[in-house]
């Protein structure tokens, strides 16, 4: 029998507990053998076909204990234990589940689903008895958009301020910025204190120009008022009147109070906003599976 992927998080902590860098996919087998997963077993898969059911449970264990902090991934397909996570191991836990991740600030953090319904419940410990059945698709949708969300702000965060200067042109042009590619590529200035300062059409006509400034910081390196104003002030330099500021942390509050007095219009884009940019417009992910929802054609069974 597959276990659950909750059964799974105990186990999994455990099997890291050296301190070492292991790959994902030999701790998919370690804990095959230790749970006596059979090979036929290994092979079912979900629904969509589109992963081995084992897999995705091992996946989902080992996600909900990095969102909780007790796990870290220096790498791609790499992860180890971190010290909350030994500290959780020295406790002999009975059980790791997600009422038990509770505890942890980061992991209420991630499983706060979304700003936009903070009153969302985690869908394991929802009561599916009072919800519809597109109300439980709908919350697990969101869980599965804020894990990727996370994942992919990971990404950006680690990756070289070249790279960085990519993943902004591409989302500026996708979203109707700058024409082609290799148009906004020239706009943008060359890269330098690990951000993008530079310009970028606004439309693909170039009726308009929008300055940009982008900061590729951790995410407790938060922008403050002053980066603000000096970035309007950097517009007035230019004459310009329109400016994105991204950053891959956050705004403080007085950074999203601050309103120019002149006619400088500024758009802020955190970490989070910007990862879910680059979902909605598919950069840096791609869709795994999709599903239809259909509903009977009422209009069909009219009888003329």
């Amino acid at each position: 029998m597959i276990p659950d992927f909750q059964t799974l998080m105990l186990p999994l902590l455990r099997v890291v507990s050296d301190g070492g860098e292991h790959r994902v996919r030999d701790i998919v087998d370690h804990l095959a053998i230790e749970f006596k997963v059979s090979e036929d077993e290994r092979r079912e898969m979900l629904d969509s076909g589109a992963q081995a059911i084992f897999d995705n449970r091992v996946g989902w264990a080992r996600t909900y204990l990095k969102k909780a902090g007790l796990l870290d991934s220096p790498r791609r397909a790499v992860f180890q234990i971190t010290d909350a996570g030994r500290d959780v191991l020295k406790r002999n836990p009975a059980k790791i589940d997600i009422k038990f991740l509770r505890q942890f600030p980061l992991f209420l953090e991630f499983n706060s689903m979304s700003k936009e319904n903070p009153e969302t419940e985690d869908i394991q410990t929802t009561d599916v008895s009072i919800q519809t059945p597109e109300e439980r698709m709908n919350l697990a949708y969101q869980q599965i958009r804020k894990s990727l969300a996370s994942e992919l702000l990971g990404q950006v965060v680690s990756v070289t301020p070249s790279f960085f200067e990519r993943i902004v042109v591409e989302l500026l042009v996708r979203m109707g910025y700058g024409g082609s590619i290799q148009e906004a590529g020239k706009a943008i200035g060359k890269s330098g204190d690990e951000g993008i300062d530079g310009t970028i059409k606004e439309d693909r006509l170039g009726l308009d120009i929008v300055y940009i400034q982008a900061k590729r910081w951790k995410p407790g390196n938060v922008v403050g008022r002053p980066e603000l104003q000096k970035f309007v002030g950097a517009l007035a330099g230019q004459g310009a009147k329109k400016g994105i500021f991204i950053t891959t942390s956050s705004f403080t509050k007085d950074a999203l109070e601050y309103t120019p007095r002149n006619e400088t219009k500024i758009v802020l884009i955190d970490g989070e906003q910007l990862a879910q940019l680059m979902i909605d417009y598919n950069l840096g992910c791609t869709s795994q599976q999709i599903y239809e929802v259909k509903k009977i054609d009422s209009d069909y069974f009219e009888e003329g």
